[in-house]
């Protein structure tokens, strides 16, 4: 099969495209063939070694995919060669055919876009997980977004609005902007006066949450306008700068900073997960939340992509497709 392989940690250029051996089926294995593979930012940081898992190399990138399940180990008892699903995997999604444990497999409705499958895992997940289980958000309360036109954004911005509450979108171009907004979001601002604008919006309270998958001067900048008994959600990093955050502010503003490590979430607590996912496929089955898919690209064009991702120059999801798919 073809897949994309990272033979040493370094520059997304590296990465070949070239024929590996088909993945072997395990007792508890699904063998998935890939119809959509969803392309995020841990993937570009993981094989510049900037990950918190390395991984020994060589090894395909990627952890999600949706396509049709194409053979099953011996005790896998929930999936048949033919059904569609979507799987999750911390390595292997790049890749024709992708081997993934049976727990990590969902099936998906005959008519479901396999992209907006992909969509719905990492992004999606990750933003539900967010604000229902970390934030605890609240119908009326106020979240503001940073790196609102991510995919990740576009995914809390929706299920924002579908959990009751006021979204406040930052993101850093018209055409960003424009893309949350259309999203849903409430009100829309740029990143160059964050703190008072923010405290603007909300006739000077500040807001109860803030979703930061961006750090470094947003982070330093919405730290100073959260409200009083309000969660401050750190996702990521995507500035390139880990922030540091004055512990006295946490005292007199009285507010709460929390972690959002979505993939150990996964493995910590599976059933959540599972029924997150369940609720997000309802969701998006009852055209409450709906992925931006910007763009399907070639999977042998991995590296680009990537590079876009990385650069922060995607608006929504890109997806990469197997040649025949």
């Amino acid at each position: 099969m073809k897949a994309v392989v990272c033979e040493a940690y370094g520059p997304l250029e590296n990465l070949e495209y070239k024929d590996i051996d088909d993945p072997h089926v395990k007792d508890h294995t699904v063998v998935v063939r890939s119809e959509a593979i969803g392309v995020n930012y841990p993937d570009g940081l993981l094989v510049k070694g900037l990950y918190q898992m390395k991984p020994p190399t060589p090894f395909v990138p990627g952890m999600e995919v949706a396509g049709i399940v194409e053979s099953v180990g011996s005790a896998v008892e929930k999936f048949k060669p033919g059904d569609r699903v979507a799987a999750l995997g911390q390595l292997g999604g790049y890749a024709e055919l992708v081997a993934v444990p049976q727990a990590a497999v969902f099936p998906l409705p005959p008519d479901m876009d396999a992209a907006n499958a992909c969509a719905l895992l990492c992004a999606y997940g990750t933003s539900h997980h967010a604000l229902k289980q970390r934030a605890e958000l609240k119908p009326g309360e106020t979240i503001a977004i940073l790196g609102a036109a991510g995919s990740t954004g576009i995914a809390a911005i929706q299920i924002a609005k579908v959990m009751g509450a006021r979204v406040i979108a930052v993101a850093s171009s018209p055409e960003k902007q424009s893309a949350a907004r259309a999203a849903g979001a409430d009100d829309v601002i740029g990143y160059d006066n964050l703190k008072d604008d923010l405290k603007g919006l909300t006739g000077g309270k500040g807001v109860d949450v803030l979703f930061d998958p961006v750090g470094g001067d947003a982070f330093d900048a919405a730290c100073r306008a959260m409200a009083r008994k309000g969660r401050l959600l750190v996702v990521g990093f995507a500035s390139g700068r880990i922030p540091e955050l004055p512990a006295n502010l946490t005292l007199v503003k009285e507010f709460s900073l929390v972690g959002v490590f979505w993939g150990s979430f996964t493995q910590h607590e599976p059933q959540t997960y599972a029924d997150n996912m369940k609720e997000l496929i309802g969701w998006y089955l009852e055209g409450k939340v709906k992925p931006h898919i910007e763009g399907r690209y070639p999977l042998q064009q991995a590296a680009d992509v990537l590079t876009r991702v990385l650069d922060r120059g995607a608006v929504g999801k890109l997806v990469l497709v197997p040649e025949g798919a």
